[in-house]
């Protein structure tokens, strides 16, 4: 246990090396990177993003999400839309520039997690994601 728990020590500290460089590779903030990626991982699980949302992930103010948002909007990262089903509602998005922006400066990244990820078989791989999903559940408060 104690060395699957170095292990994640390890990977975490990597991640952090890779936002990082994303960060500087993009010249952009940690926060703005956060809400990014943030909007990017909700978008390809089909969910839609209210502000109040982004604030919680982010563990910041209305206010300072609303000048996350005009900030990242201005720059041609987000847009605000009606939500579809709560007119009262926004919803906030990536925009077509931003979406290609991100992989772009992702793709080599991706390509050798990929790659790193061939020796594995499908059921390595099963166990790998619920290894994954049980420790992403652990370290978010309930």
């Amino acid at each position: 246990m104690r060395a699957a728990l170095e292990g994640v020590r390890a990977f975490s500290d990597a991640m952090d090396r890779m936002h990082t460089g994303l960060r500087g590779d993009m010249d952009m903030n940690a926060t703005d990177l956060s809400a990014l990626r943030m909007l990017s991982i909700r978008e390809q699980r089909g969910e839609l993003v209210k502000p109040h949302d982004l604030a919680r992930h982010l563990g910041i103010s209305s206010a300072s999400t609303t000048k996350l948002i005009d900030r990242l909007a201005k720059e041609g990262f987000v847009v605000r839309e009606p939500h579809p089903n709560d007119r009262r509602a926004l919803v906030i998005s990536l925009t077509d520039e931003s979406r290609a922006d991100f992989r772009r400066h992702f793709a080599a990244r991706m390509a050798r997690m990929r790659g790193a990820l061939e020796p594995f078989t499908d059921a390595e791989l099963r166990t790998i994601i619920r290894f994954l999903d049980e420790m992403g559940d652990a370290l978010v408060d309930a």
